[in-house]
C-alpha cells in the first residue's frame, strides 16, 4: 500500500473512487474558489489509485498555523492516518478533523480499523445521526410507508394547487437563496454566506446539485439544494416561506425530491442530519427530524467524528478558544 500527495488529478478520475459528493471533483473545484487550500491524498495499491481523500486546510487568524478537514470519505487505514499525522507535523496543521461516511455499525463490526491516534472529537460538524430512505421500492410502497398524516399533506398541496419545479437556473438560485435565507434569519441559524453558495451552485450544478422549488400562483414558497452522487441523492440546503404555510408546499416538495431522485437512478435518499431515534420534543431540530421521519426513513448513525492531534498544547487552546466563541454565539441568538 503506497500514500501520497496527489497534484493532478481529472474529474473523471477522481469520481470514479469517491462516493460522497463533498469527496468530488466539483467540490474541490468549488471549495478552491472560495480561497480555500485543497490538499489531495491518494492511496494505490500496486500502483493502481482505490481511495482519494480530499481535505481541506482553513488558517486560524494571528497563527501561522492551520487546521485540516476531511469530510464524508471512505474510513481512512492505517496507512493514511500515519501519513496524514507526519504530513501536518511538518506542514504546522494542529489538528485534522475526519468526519468519514460511515456507519457506526461497519466499524464496530471491524474494530481493528481503528486507530489510536485518532481521538472522538468534542466538536462535530455532522450531525451523528441521519436519515436515509431506501429507494429500491416503487413510488406506491414509498408512500404507504409513509406516515398518514404525511401522505394527507402530499395530497393537500396537491389538491390546492402547489405546483414543483426543477430550476437549475439563475432565477432558481435567486428564489433558493430568498427562502434560504430568510429562514436562517428566522431560526437565527448562522449559515454560509450567499457567495459561498453561490460558487458551490456555480461548480456542481446540473451534473451534482440540483433546485427544486415549490410555488403558489408562481410564488416560491418552499426550495430545497438536492446533490446527486453515485447512487445517493442528498438533501442539503432549505428554506420555506412563512407565506401559506396552510398549503404543505414542504411536503409535496419532499415527495416530488422523492420521485426525482428515482428518475435519477438513486437508491437511497440522505436527509444529511437529524436528531437520533427517541428525540426530545422539545429540541430546536425535532420539528425538521419529525418532517424527515414522516416519508418512512430510517435512522443511521454514523461513526462520528474524530480528530487527528499534531499539537497537543495548540490543540488544547484551540478547544478553549472554540468554547468562547460558541457561547457568545448562543448569547447572541438569546438577544437578537
Amino acid at each position: 500500500m503506497t500514500v501520497k500527495i496527489i497534484n493532478n488529478i481529472g474529474d473523471k478520475e477522481q469520481n470514479k473512487v469517491s462516493f460522497h459528493p463533498m469527496q468530488s471533483y466539483e467540490w474541490g473545484i468549488a471549495r478552491s474558489a472560495l480561497d480555500t487550500q485543497i490538499i489531495k491524498l491518494g492511496e494505490y495499491t500496486n500502483n493502481k489509485l482505490i481511495n482519494l481523500f480530499q481535505m481541506t486546510l482553513h488558517k486560524l487568524p494571528l497563527l501561522n498555523y492551520k487546521i485540516g478537514y476531511l469530510p464524508r470519505s471512505v474510513w481512512p487505514s492505517h496507512d493514511v492516518i500515519t501519513f496524514l499525522y507526519k504530513w501536518a507535523k511538518e506542514n504546522k496543521v494542529i489538528f485534522i478533523k475526519i468526519e468519514p461516511y460511515i456507519y457506526k455499525s461497519q466499524i464496530l463490526n471491524n474494530k481493528s480499523q481503528m486507530n489510536s491516534k485518532l481521538q472522538i472529537s468534542k466538536h462535530s460538524l455532522f450531525p451523528k445521526w441521519t436519515q436515509i430512505l431506501d429507494l429500491n421500492k416503487t413510488e406506491e410502497e414509498i408512500l404507504k410507508n409513509m406516515h398518514s398524516k404525511t401522505r394527507y399533506n402530499i395530497k393537500l398541496a396537491q389538491k390546492k394547487g402547489v405546483t414543483i419545479k426543477l430550476m437549475d437556473n439563475e432565477q432558481g438560485f435567486k428564489d433558493f437563496s430568498k427562502l434560504y435565507f430568510e429562514t436562517c434569519k428566522r431560526q437565527k441559524y448562522y449559515g454560509h454566506n450567499e457567495k459561498y453558495h453561490q460558487i458551490v451552485w456555480k461548480n456542481l450544478k446540473n451534473n451534482i446539485s440540483h433546485l427544486l422549488i415549490a410555488y403558489f400562483n408562481n410564488e416560491p414558497l418552499a426550495a430545497y439544494e438536492l446533490f446527486y452522487f453515485k447512487d445517493t441523492l442528498y438533501y442539503v440546503y432549505g428554506g420555506t416561506s412563512i407565506k401559506y404555510r396552510n398549503l404543505m408546499a414542504s411536503n409535496l416538495l419532499m415527495w416530488e425530491a422523492i420521485r426525482m431522485a428515482k428518475k435519477l437512478g438513486a437508491k437511497y435518499f440522505d436527509m444529511w442530519g437529524s436528531l437520533p431515534p427517541n428525540y426530545d420534543k422539545n429540541h430546536s431540530w425535532s420539528g425538521f427530524t419529525r418532517f424527515k421521519e414522516g416519508y418512512g426513513t430510517k435512522y443511521i448513525e454514523m461513526v462520528g467524528s474524530f480528530d487527528l492531534v499534531a499539537s497537543p498544547l495548540l490543540y488544547n487552546i484551540y478547544g478553549v478558544i472554540y468554547k468562547i466563541r460558541e457561547l457568545l454565539l448562543s448569547l447572541s441568538r438569546n438577544l437578537f
